[in-house]
């Protein structure tokens, strides 16, 4: 006869081997967790923020202007005929002007009917409103890319039947030089700024860490002119004053700190 083996039961040791690991796992943790907390963090590096204002003026070489044709008639064809052949005539005369087709654009075309309200009766009802006419409306927006020509052009327009709007805004068809003049006085005044703080702190300027812009949108000025009727006008050509575009460019530098 064989002598009897001893029998192994591997679901009753695993309890057993489950708690040897467990405790060599937080041995292994308890021996990790004070070097990882030991570890000295980085140093950050001493800087300066410095941020300024840099601007460059240009006389502008562009005028864009909007201007309307308005007519009104007891019917909406007549008050459209009449409005076309005025319309028609101004955009001859902008052409004329050397206004290129490119810089001739339709802004709002509208049929609107016009009502005739009632006054409430004695037992307190009121008719509906009567259409009495139609007012037909068309705007253009132009570029006029020689500034000198905009008071003749105004006068022009609102002589051939204009009669609405006016709206004169300059601007510059490349403001790309005086951005760059802006960029460099900006650049020039933040580097001043920064010397003055490090010498009243006690150290030293050293390398740009980081530049940043940030370019702000020209406050040109906008004269406006409230166009009348041909009858009114009483001069050979408009009064207006381009003045200068103002360009405004803000940077922001990061300067390293040299003890």
């Amino acid at each position: 006869m064989h002598p009897s083996l001893p029998v192994f039961h591997p679901t009753s040791a695993l309890p057993s081997l489950l708690s040897r690991l467990s405790l060599s796992g937080l041995l292994v943790l308890a021996a990790v967790a004070p070097a990882t907390a030991q570890e000295p963090s980085p140093q950050r590096e001493p800087v300066v923020r410095v941020s300024a204002q840099g601007e460059a003026s240009i006389a502008p070489d562009v005028a864009i202007v909007s201007f309307s044709v308005v007519r009104n008639s007891d019917t909406a064809q007549v008050a459209m005929d009449q409005n076309s052949q005025a319309m028609n005539a101004v955009m001859a005369a902008l052409k004329s002007q050397g206004v290129e087709p490119k810089d001739i654009q339709t802004a709002n075309f509208s049929i609107q009917p016009q009502y005739r309200h009632s006054q409430p009766k004695e037992d307190g009802t009121i008719d509906p409103p009567e259409v009495v006419g139609y007012e037909v409306t068309n705007t253009l927006m132009v570029k006029i890319r020689d500034v000198a020509k905009v008071g003749t052009i105004l006068d022009r327009v609102v002589k051939l039947g204009v009669n609405q709007g006016g709206q004169i805004s300059f601007t510059n068809d490349d403001p790309e030089e005086a951005l760059t003049q802006a960029r460099k006085q900006a650049v020039e005044r933040a580097v001043a700024k920064a010397r003055v703080l490090t010498e009243a702190a006690g150290v030293r300027l050293g390398r740009v860490i980081e530049i940043g812009e940030r370019a702000e949108a020209p406050m040109p000025p906008q004269p406006m002119y409230r166009m009348t009727m041909a009858k009114e006008a009483a001069s050979d050509a408009v009064p207006v004053a381009a003045g200068e575009n103002t360009y405004t460019v803000r940077v922001d530098l990061t300067f390293a700190l040299e003890q």
